[in-house]
């Protein structure tokens, strides 16, 4: 599976702190999910959860721990 550019995920988030999180999370979720098709191939799950943000519409922001956090 080729990774999708720094350029493309940094136009879905605000920050690479930001990237560096999402991409976490989605990864543990897919891991516990364990039903995605790519890991029967070997995939590793961060890279499915690059591949699905750079796919995906949606954009991420981090909201200050004022008001909740990340």
């Amino acid at each position: 599976m080729k990774q999708p550019s720094l350029d493309r995920l940094m136009g879905k988030v605000d920050s690479k702190y930001t990237l560096v999180i999402v991409v976490a999370k989605r990864a543990r979720a897919i891991m516990e999910e364990g039903k995605h098709e790519d890991l029967a191939k070997g995939v590793k799950s961060v890279s499915i959860s690059l591949e699905e943000i750079s796919q995906s519409n949606n954009v991420y922001e981090c909201i200050p721990d004022e008001i909740a956090p990340c």
